[in-house]
This record gives C-alpha cells, structure tokens and sequence, in this order.
C-alpha cells in the first residue's frame, strides 16, 4: 500500500468516526432535553412555587433560575429573585442567601419586596439554624464573637427605619430587643468565665460592658452582683460598698419589660396612633 493510499483510508475512518460520533451525541442529547423548554413564565413560575412548598428546593432553585435566564424583563423575574433568597435560607445555605439579598437590595432598593428580603438578611446572618443564641450555652465564650448579632441588629434597624409601616417591622423590632438581651447576657455570661478563673480585673471590664452599653438589660443587675463579688475577693472594700449602694439604690427601678412597654407607648403616641 503506497503511503498515499494509507493516509487516504485514514481520513476516511476520521471522517466516518466523526460522523457516528456525531450521530450518538445527537442521540444522547435528546435523552437529556430540557423539559421545561417551551414552558410559558406563568407556569414555570408556578412549578418553582410549588416545587419550594413542597420542600424540593434544588428543583425550586433551578426554575427561578430559568425564570430569571429567559424571562430577564418579566413580571416574574423581580419575584423570583426574592423568592430564591427564601430557597437558600430554608436550604441553610447562609452565605448564598445573604448573596442573593445584596443582589436583590442593589438592583430594586425601593421594590415593595425588599423588605421582605432585608428581613432574610437578617435572619441569615443570625444563621439561626446553628443558633448564635446557643453561643450563650456553650463554654470558654470569651473565644466568642458576637459580631452576627451586631450585623444582624443594624439591619433589623435599617429595615425599621427604611420601612417603618412593614408587615416585617414589628418583628424586626422584637428582634432587636431581643439582639440587645442576648448580647447583655453574652458580656455578662463571659465576666462569670473570668470571675470563676479568678480573673476580677477581666470580670470587671467585662461587667462594665454591660452597665455601659445595656443599661435597661436584666443582666445589669446581674453585672453589678459580679462586680461586687469581684472587688470583695481582691479586697477591694471601698469599691465593694460603693457597688453596694448602687444595687440598693436601684433596686426598685422599673423592670425591662416595664421600659420597653413605655418606649412602644411613647412612639405609638408620637405616631399619632394613640392618644
């Protein structure tokens, strides 16, 4: 066989091979067609409802993404956005979900949804499901940091501020009343940590926190107790006393609750609900 005639018969079963090739792709891609292909918005939005009501999130995730590819300028595409946020966060993917709000919040700032979605915000940068509360439980919490409590708190008080009259404003509120407790406990769970390790002069710092930034907790009596036992045990009589007199001095004040229910009364006055 001349050299010719070999390089010939090779292109030859190239070519074929190419062509079989071909031929099987075409096959296997139409045992992998898209079926939604050809779905109108108004059902495929529904099928991506239904589909995260029905907790199938992955499918859910998937059509609002379709949603959103085919349909950019839609009467669905804005819904789909939010509602995607919802999806991650009952998908407990935290960090996705915080991603889709930014998203969402950057490009419609004033939509009639946002608020909806800066109340996910919130909610996923509590992260919840792991429980930043439980931090409060758990041991050696001067390693703690409480930051998703002050990053959720500030955008509970941006929802509030920006969206007053909210069906999500009432809770973004309670929220952050709550927020407040939570860290009051976690300044003073953590001076405990370092009362019972004999660290006073920590213990103090710690509890002094709690006096300065939560002055209406609970935890301030609480604090003040601590600091009390502090100086008594570095002997510290004169600072023992004066403490003292000031846990005498107040313990009459009006409860938490008490406060808080006259700060609501105050801005429902202030809003003219009220008279």
């Amino acid at each position: 066989m001349s050299y010719f005639s070999f390089i010939q018969r090779t292109l030859a079963c190239v070519a074929l091979g190419s062509v079989i090739l071909t031929s099987a792709s075409c096959g296997w891609l139409k045992g992998i067609e898209d079926p939604t292909e050809g779905w109108s918005p108004d059902k495929l939005y529904v099928e991506a409802r239904d589909n995260l009501n029905e907790g199938n999130l992955e499918t859910a995730l998937e059509y609002y993404q379709k949603i959103e590819a085919r349909y950019p300028f839609g009467r669905y595409a804005q819904q789909a956005q939010a509602e995607t946020v919802y999806a991650h966060y009952k998908n407990h993917d935290m960090a996705l979900a915080i991603q889709n709000t930014d998203r969402f919040l950057r490009q419609y700032p004033d939509h009639q949804l946002a608020s909806y979605v800066m109340y996910l915000k919130g909610l996923a940068t509590l992260d919840e499901d792991d429980g930043w509360m439980n931090y409060l439980t758990k041991q050696d919490l001067s390693q703690r940091d409480a930051q998703a409590a002050r990053d959720a708190f500030d955008i509970f008080k941006e929802l509030t501020l920006r969206f007053p009259y909210s069906r999500y404003a009432n809770d973004a509120r309670e929220r952050m009343h709550e927020l407040v407790e939570a860290q009051a406990k976690y300044e003073l769970n953590t001076a405990r940590y370092y009362f019972v390790r004999h660290a006073y002069l920590a213990a103090i710092n710690r509890a002094q926190i709690v006096l300065t930034d939560f002055q209406t907790s609970p935890q301030a009596e609480g604090a003040l107790e601590l600091m009390a036992e502090c100086y008594k045990a570095l002997n510290m009589t004169d600072k023992e006393a004066d403490i003292r007199r000031i846990i005498e001095a107040n313990k009459d004040r009006p409860s938490f609750d008490t406060y808080q229910k006259t700060l609501e009364f105050q801005n429902l006055k202030e809003q003219g609900l009220i008279k």
